[in-house]
C-alpha cells in the first residue's frame, strides 16, 4: 500500500489510489495497521454498515481530571454528532437537525452573497494592482468563517481567531500530528470551548434570530442538549464547515482552471442555477476536501471479500471512491456538467454531513460570484497544504487569462 503521508501522495494522490484500487476493493495497509477501501461500492458499504462505528479512543489518561491537557479535546469529540453512535447520535442529530430546519441556511443566502461581493471588492482591487491575487487568503478562507459567524450570531470581528482555532484542531485529524500540533490543538480546544460557552450564556439571556439561539433552546428544553453537547456542536460546525468550504473551493477552482475550455463553458452558464449546482457537485467529487474517514468494527464484518475483525479499523478513502471508473466515466477529468454525480464527498449513511446544504450553498454562491467578477483567470502559483486527510491549498494565486 502507498504511504498516504508521502509528499508525492499529498501532491497528487489519485494515481496512487488507482494503484491501490487495482489490488482490490478493500486492502490491508501495513503502515496504517487498518484496512482501506479503494472503490465507491466498498466505501459506500463501509459508511452505511452500522457494525462499523465511529469509535474515538480518548487521548487523556484513564481517570484523568480536568487538568489533563487532553480533557477538553476528548469531550469535544465524545459529545459531538460526528464522533458519537446511536442512541446518543440519534438524539443529537435530531436536536441539531431541528435547529437547522428553522430556515437558517435559506435565510443566510442573501447575506452570503453580500459577504462574497465585499470580499471580491478587495480581491479585484489586488488583482488589478498586482496582476495576481491569492484567492485562498483573500476570499475562500474568510468567507465560510464569516458565514458561520452570521449563522451563530458571533461577532464577525472574531473570524480570524475562530479560523486559527479551527485549523489547530483539525490538524489532529491527519495521520501523524506532530507534538507541536498536538499542543496547539489542546490550547485551541480549551480556548474555543470557553468562547462558545460565553457566547451561549449571552444568547440565553438575549435570544436572537440565529442558529446558536435555536441550539440554546434545544439545550434548555425538555429534550435537551447538555452544555457540553451544545459547545461540541458549535465547534464541529465551524471546524467541518470551514475546512470543507475552503478546501472544496480551492481544489475545485484549481481543477476548473486547469481545463480552459471547461472554464470558458462554465463562464457562459453562470446564470443557470442548475448548471452551477452541477458545477459544485463536480468540485466536490473531483478533488474532495476530505479524503479519509475512519470506522471501527464493533463486530466481525464481511466487507467485499475481507473479514474485518472486531476492533479493527477501516479507513474509507473518499477520494478513491470519487475517482472510481466503475461509477464515473473519465473519472480523472473535471466535467462541470457531470450528471448523475453520486459522489461521497459528504459521506453516506448515519454520518452523512448535516451541514451539506450550507456547504453546497456557500460553494454555489462563492464560485458564481468570483467567476462573474473576474471572468477568465488562470493559476499562477499553487502551494498545497502538507496534509492528506484534509486536502487543500495554502495558496492559490490567479491572474487574468
Amino acid at each position: 500500500m502507498v504511504d498516504l503521508s508521502g509528499n508525492d501522495v499529498v501532491t497528487d494522490p489519485y494515481p496512487h489510489l488507482a494503484e491501490a484500487r487495482a489490488r482490490g476493493p478493500v486492502v490491508w495497509d501495513e503502515a496504517l495497521q487498518r484496512y482501506v477501501t479503494t472503490t465507491h461500492a466498498a466505501a459506500n458499504d463501509a459508511l452505511r454498515d452500522r457494525r462499523l462505528g465511529r469509535i474515538i479512543v480518548p487521548r487523556s489518561a484513564p481517570g484523568a481530571g480536568p487538568e489533563d491537557p487532553w480533557t477538553v479535546f476528548d469531550w469535544l469529540h465524545a459529545d459531538s454528532i460526528l464522533d458519537s453512535e446511536p442512541p446518543k447520535h440519534t438524539r443529537l442529530r435530531r436536536l441539531v437537525a431541528g435547529a437547522f430546519a428553522r430556515g437558517h441556511v435559506a435565510r443566510l443566502r442573501p447575506r452570503v452573497v453580500e459577504i462574497a461581493e465585499r470580499l471580491l471588492d478587495t480581491l479585484e482591487a489586488r488583482l488589478d494592482a498586482d496582476g495576481s491575487v491569492d484567492v485562498i487568503e483573500t476570499f475562500a478562507e474568510p468567507l465560510p468563517v464569516l458565514v458561520i459567524c452570521e449563522l451563530l450570531g458571533a461577532p464577525t470581528d472574531d473570524w480570524r481567531q475562530l479560523r486559527d482555532w479551527s485549523q489547530a484542531i483539525v490538524a489532529m485529524y491527519e495521520l501523524s500530528p506532530s507534538p507541536a500540533a498536538q499542543e496547539a490543538a489542546q490550547r485551541a480546544c480549551a480556548d474555543f470551548a470557553a468562547y462558545v460557552e460565553a457566547l451561549a450564556t449571552a444568547r440565553a439571556s438575549r435570544p436572537g434570530d440565529d442558529l446558536l439561539t435555536s441550539l440554546v433552546e434545544a439545550r434548555d428544553g425538555s429534550d435537551r442538549l447538555s452544555p457540553r453537547e451544545l459547545v461540541a456542536t458549535v465547534v464541529l460546525l465551524l471546524n467541518a464547515g470551514h475546512e470543507a468550504s475552503v478546501n472544496g473551493f480551492g481544489n475545485g477552482l484549481a481543477s476548473l482552471l486547469a481545463q480552459p475550455d471547461e472554464r470558458d463553458r462554465v463562464l457562459t452558464r453562470l446564470d443557470d442555477d442548475a448548471a452551477v449546482e452541477r458545477l459544485v457537485e463536480e468540485v466536490l467529487r473531483h478533488d474532495s476536501p476530505l479524503q479519509l474517514f475512519e470506522r471501527t468494527a464493533t463486530a466481525d464484518v464481511e466487507l467485499h471479500g475481507v473479514t474485518v475483525r472486531r476492533g479493527q479499523k477501516v479507513a474509507v478513502l473518499l477520494g478513491a471512491a470519487n475517482r472510481d471508473p466503475e461509477v464515473f466515466a473519465e473519472p480523472d477529468a473535471f466535467r462541470a456538467d457531470r450528471d448523475p454525480n453520486p459522489h461521497l464527498a459528504f459521506g453516506a449513511g448515519l454520518h452523512f454531513c448535516l451541514g451539506a446544504p450550507l456547504a453546497r450553498m456557500e460553494l454555489q454562491v462563492s464560485l458564481r460570484a468570483l467567476l462573474r467578477r473576474v471572468g477568465p483567470v488562470e493559476v499562477v502559483e499553487a502551494v498545497r497544504r502538507p496534509t492528506f486527510v484534509l486536502r487543500g491549498y495554502e495558496r492559490l494565486s490567479v491572474g487574468r487569462a
